[in-house]
């Protein structure tokens, strides 16, 4: 699919489809935008009689698709709902618009024409909006079936073209907004077919060829890719030790994007490509999707493929602890003690908490290696995470209330949700091993997001700059939604792009 925007009456649409807004009005019920307007007068009244007819009320996401009849040059018009306009979100304009790519796709339209009113503009800035536009038409189509039969790739519906139709004031704004916007798009896709990939080919292994493939497509990029001998002279005991019970080796990435400023900002990601569990075995119910539980990992690789493109000015260093969490014989046990790359000894009580162990290794690196000015971690790290905040929102913990502050005021310019939980230190009392500097696991019921968190902060220095994503809710989407199709939702792209173009 390709964006572009332009500057085009309504009436002199030529596309398979076009689509035009509708408000929500607490009195009247409708509000047509004003290209719907003058569609709707050209057509002799059909589209509002028809909007009527069917009780159409324009909340977010509702549709309503008519014929032209031959009355304009488009075969179909789509009236779309917005719901009311001081309502109107990233989110919520990101979802209308991937309705309006799976109705595109639904009637075979290969071209899509989308009127964008005035007050979309006025509420989200011109940018804004065409970043929105570009980011929801594109996440909205996505389809996984790379390894379905030929036949059924064939029936899949494509659309080829789609043309954002605004007024000559907004043209330059709206489609530079539209060009990242599709870049942007394009990281999560590659994110979210990591993730969709079956997890015997996403091995730790294969993760490090990616890094090196994206690394190869630019000279800003550069990729190091150590294996198990490296490992074990780095001192990295805690990602070793997860690895024993799996017959793939680990591997540690470290991607570096060279930018124009002296800021480094160091993105780690979780890396377990599959999980389960360990010798603390999960039930086969919680097993079924645990490919993704390298979607940190994904959302990093993701981010780094569309770098060279998006050009921030900051330097960005990707760092993933890479293995599966297997049963095997030589697996580590429940009681076992690992030392992390700092020095500090960790209690293993409970395998299936072996995320927190490899980026243990992973933040240790970090800050000895990298110096980062700021790192950010991206982790599906606990289930408590997903108990507190459901399945669409990422819980975010920091040591800087100054980056939490940015990470949630950019979280609502890209469409993707946070909310942030407290690290209370009080509760590191529950983390004290009577064998070991820490245990990986609280032993109490409650607090599993926040015991998790504060495990991860006992490997970073104090004073760093340093957030940690809990992202288990929404990385994988266990059912469909307008921007989710099931599978990847390749979370984390959107919000970390925007924030180092921001810095």
């Amino acid at each position: 699919m390709q964006c572009k925007v332009k500057v085009t009456e309504p009436l002199k649409s030529e596309a398979d489809m076009l689509a035009v807004c509708a408000w929500e009005d607490g009195k009247s019920g409708l509000i047509l935008s004003p290209e719907a307007e003058i569609l709707d007068r050209t057509l002799r009244g059909m589209l509002s009689e028809v909007a009527r007819t069917e009780d159409f009320e324009a909340k977010p996401k509702s549709t309503l698709l008519i014929h032209s009849h031959g009355l304009l040059p488009v075969k179909r018009i789509l009236l779309v709902g917005m719901g009311a306009p001081k309502a109107l979100t990233v989110f919520t304009f990101e979802s209308v618009l991937a309705v309006v790519g799976r109705v595109g796709k639904q009637v075979a339209a290969r071209t899509v024409d989308i009127a964008l009113p005035k007050e979309i503009f006025d509420r989200l800035g011109k940018e804004e909006a065409g970043e929105a536009a570009a980011i929801g038409m594109h996440l909205g189509t996505y389809v996984f079936n790379r390894h379905k039969s030929e036949a059924s790739q064939k029936k899949e519906k494509h659309i080829g073209l789609v043309q954002f139709l605004v007024r000559p004031a907004c043209l330059s704004d709206v489609a530079r907004g539209a060009a990242r916007g599709e870049t942007v798009a394009r990281g999560v896709y590659f994110a979210r077919d990591l993730v969709n990939e079956p997890p015997s080919l996403t091995t730790p292994s294969h993760l490090g060829k990616v890094a090196e493939k994206i690394a190869a497509s630019d000279r800003s990029l550069t990729a190091l890719v150590l294996g198990k001998k490296d490992l074990v002279s780095l001192g990295m005991q805690a990602l070793l030790g997860i690895a024993r019970g799996s017959s793939e080796e680990p591997q540690f990435i470290v991607l570096s994007y060279k930018g124009t400023a002296k800021k480094t900002v160091a993105l780690v990601g979780k890396g377990i490509t599959f999980d389960t569990g360990g010798l603390s075995l999960k039930p086969s119910e919680h097993m079924e999707t645990m490919k993704m539980d390298m979607a940190g990992a994904a959302a990093i690789l993701g981010l780094f493929s569309v770098l060279p493109i998006l050009r921030p000015k900051v330097n960005v260093v990707g760092l993933i602890s890479a293995t599966e969490n297997m049963p095997g014989a030589r697996a580590i046990k429940p009681g076992d003690i690992v030392r992390a790359m700092n020095g500090k000894t960790i209690e293993i009580l409970n395998t299936d908490a072996e995320g927190r162990v490899v980026l243990a290794d992973a933040l240790s690196y970090t800050f000895e290696k990298v110096k980062p000015d700021v790192a950010i971690d991206l982790a599906t790290l606990t289930g408590a995470c997903m108990v507190a905040l459901g399945e669409e929102i990422s819980g975010l913990f920091s040591t800087d209330q100054k980056l939490a502050a940015l990470l949630m005021a950019t979280a609502e310019k890209t469409g993707e949700k946070l909310w942030q939980l407290p690290l209370a230190e009080d509760y590191a009392e529950l983390l004290k091993s009577t064998v070991a500097d820490v245990r990986n696991i609280s032993g109490k019921r409650y607090g599993g997001a926040i015991t998790a968190a504060l495990f991860l902060k006992e490997f970073v220095p104090e004073g760093s700059s340093w957030a940690h994503l809990d992202i288990a809710g929404p990385a994988f989407a266990e059912s469909d939604s307008p921007l989710n199709p099931k599978g990847g939702t390749g979370v984390g792209v959107r919000l970390l792009a925007r924030y180092l173009l921001s810095q």
